[in-house]
């Protein structure tokens, strides 16, 4: 059963539809940046934006396979975002060794151990219930080339080998558009069960976090760390840049998936283009 139709949340929601797109664009600033301010005050090492994001990427990873192993279907998942997630976790995986070993390694391996499940589930166990024919976004030409060539063109300067700085360029280039193919599937859809939402809205949240921690870094220095020499001058504002394209790549399902849940709806219904 829905929540009530006059509650203060429904109320809350359908003031914020009836407004202007430029007073909705408003609000949607206001609650980012008071987000981000308290954030900046509550959280005191920066590092921990990170290891919540990662962990909780892991949290909605486990709602797919709590889903795959209970309901046994993978109806309203993308395979193709399953498999660019596999691609930059692994990609990452091996910067990670080869860069640095700490607690963001472990929890990458965790999550890519825990993807590739995912992958198997949906191309061998439950191959019946996959809708390819909605998982069509073409990821090769779109996705993965164009991360490929920006990774070759803007990648930071360190000690490390050529190919270990590409590589970790890639795998941050493509992370930030790897959810476009369940955004794809889902509105081809039109409908979205609610395990994918969470696990979609779980993504969005981790971007959130990571985006936060580069936003607040260069508030915190002047827009200075922007531009440290031997970084590759691009380097740094194409991080920040990729976070926040996946960030707002994620903002308008999320604000659909929030008004979804107050509502008290199993299910949520897309009428336009995530």
């Amino acid at each position: 059963m829905g929540r009530r139709r006059n509650s203060s949340v429904n109320v809350l929601f359908g003031w914020v539809r009836r407004q202007s797109v430029k007073v909705k664009a408003f609000l949607a600033v206001t609650s980012v940046l008071s987000s981000l301010l308290a954030l900046k005050f509550l959280v005191k090492d920066r590092n921990h934006f990170f290891v919540a994001s990662e962990a909780i990427h892991v949290v909605g990873i486990m709602v797919l396979i709590y889903k795959l192993t209970t309901q046994k279907t993978c109806s309203g998942l993308s395979l193709k975002t399953q498999e660019l997630t596999a691609m930059f976790l692994a990609v990452r995986l091996y910067c990670s060794f080869v860069m640095e070993g700490d607690i963001h390694t472990v929890l990458d391996l965790a999550t890519l151990i825990s993807t590739l499940w995912v992958i198997y589930m949906i191309r061998f166990k439950l191959k019946s219930t996959y809708i390819k024919e909605l998982d069509n976004f073409p990821i090769y030409y779109y996705v993965v080339l164009p991360s490929a060539i920006l990774a070759i063109l803007v990648h930071p300067y360190t000690q490390h080998s050529m190919i270990s700085r590409i590589c970790w360029a890639f795998c941050v280039y493509l992370e930030s558009v790897s959810v476009l193919p369940q955004l794809w599937l889902m509105q081809n859809a039109k409908m979205v069960e609610p395990f994918t939402a969470h696990y979609v809205f779980a993504l969005g949240v981790a971007r959130f976090l990571g985006c936060a921690h580069w936003i607040i870094q260069v508030y915190e220095i002047g827009g200075k760390y922007l531009y440290l020499i031997g970084s590759g001058f691009l380097w740094l504002p194409m991080i920040l840049l990729a976070e926040v394209v996946q960030t707002f790549i994620l903002a308008d399902f999320c604000y659909y998936y929030i008004k979804s849940v107050m509502d008290g709806q199993l299910v949520m219904t897309l009428s336009s283009p995530v």
